[in-house]
């Protein structure tokens, strides 16, 4: 990445990478989880000062879902006690929308493949074309002369976090009018993004770009900007493309079954791994008994990204203090020291150390800790342990549901919502 990575601390960043600091920021929210909600959660009214804190009509709680220091049903559960199941639907929604692109992504593993690909692709076609070269370089430092576009840029690398509608906006005109490649914007958004992951960015970009859902494409209008932004930004017409353009691949054709989910062995030798994509393993993923077998627990830092996209400092540091914290509430909560893997080879030496015969963890879907972590498995399964993946029951109800567009997951939130004892 070519824009300057922020270099806050934890103590300086808005997004304090604690799982007290999420549900503090949940419960100070909830009031505004119904109606007002979904009045005006399509504003971008940018904030007062340079951290998302000033923004009262959104949560700002994605960086704390995206590693589950708050869990999607905590979200559902708090929104539905504080409001009823109508005013709160459509927040209930956006919370399921996180879940419906990795559902749908666990469907087609392929297409984050894909999308690594073609990133290397676009990087080395960039590399070759100066213009292009400067276009993007442009781009990515907020020096495009669109002067909404060129704020969100800087907004993004100072805090780590974009407002949902300014996504869109962005993604819409470094597509079809900075006519820049999809992956190189999907990559610059998980380098600096706090929330950012495989599914929901990857598949948002190809959303944009009219690749999820074919032929239909996301084009940013001047006055829908002006109007959602409060007329913070007014872009004339002609600053942006009048019509898409039509990209073209094949990423996802092929729907695989989901994994079929297996409970932990009882009564036997268990060490626990606990990684970024899931900082609340001790909040209802294991039976109550599970802790009386543990012999051993392990926190283990994947690189967040993949080396084509590397990670910004903030992002770093944020994913290394969820893990932490994630690593002290399940020492107290289990009674047990919690060791940092920090690599492979530390992996597999702390579980044979520890004569366990089964290694446990949060199911890691697909994307870059899943591709990182699967080496150690498949050697550790090797040697004649077992793997126990558990699933949490949010997901293991969505995840069947994600096969195509986000309607089909919709129409089942009522019984989905009922069937988790939600409402």
């Amino acid at each position: 990445m070519s824009a300057q990575a922020s270099t806050l601390s934890n103590d300086e960043a808005v997004f304090s990478p604690q799982r007290w600091a999420g549900l503090q920021r949940m419960r100070a929210f909830a009031p505004s989880m119904g109606s007002a909600y979904a009045r005006s959660r399509n504003f971008d009214f940018g904030p007062d000062q340079p951290t998302p804190d000033a923004r009262s009509n959104v949560s700002v709680l994605s960086p704390y879902t995206r590693h589950r220091l708050v869990l999607e049903e905590e979200l559902a559960r708090t929104a539905l006690e504080t409001h009823n199941e109508q005013a709160s639907e459509k927040f209930v929604q956006e919370v399921i929308w996180r879940t419906y692109w990795k559902g749908w992504l666990e469907h087609r593993p392929d297409v984050w493949t894909d999308f690594l690909i073609g990133l290397e692709a676009d990087q080395a076609a960039i590399d070759r074309n100066g213009g292009m070269r400067r276009d993007y370089e442009r781009a990515v430092a907020g020096d495009t002369g669109i002067a909404c576009f060129d704020a969100w840029a800087k907004e993004l690398v100072a805090t780590g976090y974009l407002h949902n509608h300014a996504r869109m906006w962005f993604a819409s005109i470094w597509i079809h009018t900075l006519r820049l490649p999809w992956t190189m914007g999907a990559a610059f958004f998980l380098h600096y993004l706090l929330d950012g992951d495989a599914a929901s960015n990857t598949l948002s970009w190809r959303w944009v770009a009219g690749l999820h859902t074919k032929g239909k494409t996301y084009l940013a209008r001047a006055d829908n900007i002006e109007k959602f932004t409060a007329r913070r930004f007014r872009p004339a017409p002609s600053e942006l493309s009048p019509a898409p353009r039509f990209l073209e691949d094949d990423a996802g054709s092929e729907r695989e079954p989901l994994p079929f989910f297996m409970p932990p062995k009882t009564d036997v030798p268990t060490a626990l791994l606990m990684t970024s994509e899931d900082c609340a393993v001790e909040e209802g993923l294991f039976p109550p008994k599970f802790g009386d077998q543990l012999v051993a627990m392990g926190t283990f830092q994947a690189s967040a990204n993949p080396d084509a996209v590397g990670e910004s400092e903030m992002v770093a540091a944020y994913r290394m203090g969820a893990l932490n914290d994630a690593g002290k509430r399940a020492e107290t909560h289990f009674g047990m020291t919690s060791t940092a893997l920090a690599s492979e080879e530390a992996l597999l030496d702390w579980f044979a150390a520890s004569g366990a015969q089964q290694l446990a963890l949060s199911y890691v879907p697909a994307g870059e800790t899943r591709a990182r972590l699967a080496p150690a498995l498949q050697k550790i399964e090797a040697n004649g342990a077992s793997i126990a993946p558990v699933a949490r029951d949010w997901d293991k109800a969505i995840w069947p549901h994600a096969t195509a567009g986000f309607f089909k997951v919709k129409k089942k939130i009522p019984s989905v919502l009922r069937g988790l004892g939600l409402v």
